[in-house]
């Protein structure tokens, strides 16, 4: 018989050697549709090959192909063609209309999957993100019965996790610094976006008590679902290299109403460095120079949730623990959340309702108060490192309340030894009991940057004190000029000028300044005025027009 590729020129299967019978190559061409739609066949001895008419090119990027391999012929786009707003909407919209065709989620993800299996150009990235955005609600509709249900989700969330990972692991970096840093973090945020919202509706498609988890090279995801009645005995966590993260919801003194919950985090590994706001994101971190404000050290873990009702399952606080890529036993470590709208996909890194608990050169601990994606900033190298910043801070706090003491004393004096009293001692106690309140309220509050409205508070009250001592030294020194020119005057009457002086003034400064912006007290670092739109002039003005006043009486 003849080998594949050949048939006996009796036409007969068999045949006895040396009967005149010999093999002859089949011309596969010869069949109309043998490579499929715009594409060239060639034949060969004992085969064939296809290759793509121009314009068009293989679906798995190779340059030959058999239909018997999955490959077929597409369309070819532009290389340069992601910096084409018009070329991009047309792909978008010519892969939509391929894709909507497969009905089943899991068929989807696994075309989506076979088609980002190859090397990956910008195009690709930007198209199938938009695919996996689109699709994310068709991901979580099961058309099956319920006792089906549970394993087509599990499925599911495996074909996922496998589909996303193609687009985040290391080896897909090279593509992603073809793209402008602003398209990048917004293909980004589109992803993680879409991932966060498919993962929880899939998991709002189990039909009872779950904890599903499931693994990919840089991508991992674990998922919880349950109802009100296994709500004390369930509590949410993801751990992962070390990297660990919990949920801790309200505490309820009995549930009321009969629902259920779903809990789904995510844990990328690698994709820190691609919200770099480095337009090349293959040159080596330097993490000695940079002048970037911040870098992402960690990985990156979000954590969502669905309950229903909404008020069944409420957030208390979210706990996590990430590991550093580098160490940073020289810079400052800050936890953070990517801060972004979900109706333009732009983003910023933000530390609001965060706060750091824990951290040394290998690990960070986070609090915060909101669901989101976390994860660990490093700052430049014009911040003070860890270590140095907790001694400073300790030095700080040791220095206050050495000078709370010292204050006390001098309030007790001025206001108790009448032997002492004048106007002198007048204003020596006014300004030691603004300086006392001020670095009270300091030593306190000045590091309580989770809960605005309180932050906000802290920093006018500290911008009003602060202002007072000022006014009271201004005070001081107009009264050491009286004394000196030798000017009579009515003390009842200046020690009341001088109280208005010394309190409204500064009332006056802060109340006018929070009329006009408010939302500059306090920020994300520490409860002080905002330097933003240099709002931190309602303070140093009025105090270098102070020093200026005193200045001047010295030297007139």
């Amino acid at each position: 018989m003849c080998a594949p590729g050949f048939r006996s020129s009796s036409n007969q299967e068999r045949f006895i050697t040396n009967d005149g019978t010999i093999c002859i190559d089949i011309d596969e061409c010869s069949e109309s549709a043998a490579c499929g739609d715009h594409a060239v066949c060639e034949n060969l001895d004992g085969g064939y090959n296809c290759t793509c008419q121009e314009g068009y090119q293989t679906s798995t990027g190779k340059s030959q192909f058999t239909p018997n391999d999955g490959s077929y012929c597409q369309e070819s786009m532009n290389a340069d063609c992601h910096l084409d707003n018009v070329c991009i909407a047309a792909n978008i919209d010519k892969t939509l209309t391929e894709i909507r065709r497969i009905d089943e989620p899991v068929a989807l993800l696994q075309e989506v999957y076979r088609n980002s299996v190859k090397d990956l150009s910008p195009m690709d990235i930007i198209t199938y993100t938009e695919i996996l955005a689109e699709s994310s609600p068709l991901l979580g509709y099961m058309n099956s019965t319920n006792s089906a249900k549970d394993t087509l989700s599990n499925s599911t969330l495996i074909e996922f996790v496998k589909t996303v990972n193609n687009f985040v692991q290391k080896s897909t970096f090279i593509v992603w610094d073809k793209l402008s840093m602003n398209r990048r973090r917004t293909q980004l945020s589109k992803l993680m976006h879409a991932a966060e919202q498919a993962t929880l509706r899939i998991s709002q498609n189990f039909q009872k008590p779950t904890q599903f988890d499931t693994n990919s090279s840089d991508v991992a995801l674990k998922a919880f679902f349950f109802d009100s009645y296994n709500m004390k005995h369930i509590h949410p966590h993801m751990n992962v290299d070390g990297d660990y993260i919990k949920i801790f919801p309200k505490r309820k003194a009995a549930y009321d109403s009969y629902g259920n919950v779903a809990v789904a985090f995510l844990y990328y590994k690698s994709i820190g460095p691609l919200f770099s706001s480095s337009n090349n994101l293959l040159e080596p971190q330097n993490y000695d120079n940079s002048e970037e404000e911040e870098k992402v050290i960690s990985s990156i873990i979000s954590v969502s949730i669905s309950s229903n009702p909404p008020t069944l399952y409420e957030l208390e606080k979210i706990t996590f623990t990430l590991s550093h890529i580098k160490t940073t036993d020289r810079y400052r470590t800050q936890c953070a959340f990517w801060n972004y709208s979900s109706a333009t996909m732009n983003g910023s890194w933000s530390s609001e309702g965060c706060e750091l608990m824990f951290s040394n050169e290998t690990h960070t601990s986070c609090r915060c108060n909101h669901l989101t994606h976390f994860a660990i900033l490093m700052s430049s190298s014009h911040s003070i490192g860890i270590k140095d910043y907790n001694i400073l801070t300790r030095i700080t706090q040791l220095g206050i309340i050495i000078s709370l003491i010292c204050l006390a004393i001098c309030i007790f004096t001025f206001w108790f030894f009448s032997e002492i009293q004048s106007t002198r001692t007048t204003i020596h106690k006014n300004l030691c009991c603004n300086l006392f309140l001020a670095e009270l309220v300091f030593l306190v509050g000045i590091n309580t940057n989770t809960n605005k409205l309180f932050c906000s508070i802290i920093a006018g009250l500290l911008h009003y004190f602060f202002l007072a001592a000022f006014a009271w030294m201004c005070i001081e020194g107009i009264h050491l000029y009286l004394v000196v020119v030798g000017v009579i005057y009515n003390k009842g009457f200046l020690h009341k000028n001088f109280y208005i002086f010394g309190y409204l003034s500064p009332a006056v400064v802060v109340g006018f300044s929070a009329s006009l912006g408010y939302r500059y007290y306090g920020t994300t670092k520490v409860c002080w005025l905002s330097t933003e739109n240099n709002f931190i002039w309602s303070f140093i003005g009025p105090a270098c027009l102070i020093i200026l006043v005193r200045i001047l009486k010295i030297i007139v």
